[in-house]
């Protein structure tokens, strides 16, 4: 398992975060608040505020997936 914390700004960012999480099999959750919601669905991630930082948990730890989403972590 694997959990950080993101952030994305934009529309832009968002389309690649999802792009970047539908290329893994195992499942990515983000959290804001009350909400959890799929890390691979745009809808769902609209749904969230963007303007926070949101909780990401894998269920995998995987450098590679690590490596394409580095832009949105929060350091």
């Amino acid at each position: 398992m694997y959990t950080t914390k993101i952030q994305m700004i934009n529309v832009d960012d968002v389309k690649r975060f999802v792009t970047a999480a539908n290329n893994y099999d195992f499942e990515i959750d983000l959290t804001c608040g009350r909400y959890t919601v799929d890390g691979k669905s745009i809808m769902g991630i609209f749904s969230l505020d963007l303007s926070k930082e949101i909780q990401l948990t894998a269920s995998q730890y995987d450098e590679k997936f690590i490596e394409e989403i580095k832009d949105f972590i929060v350091k």
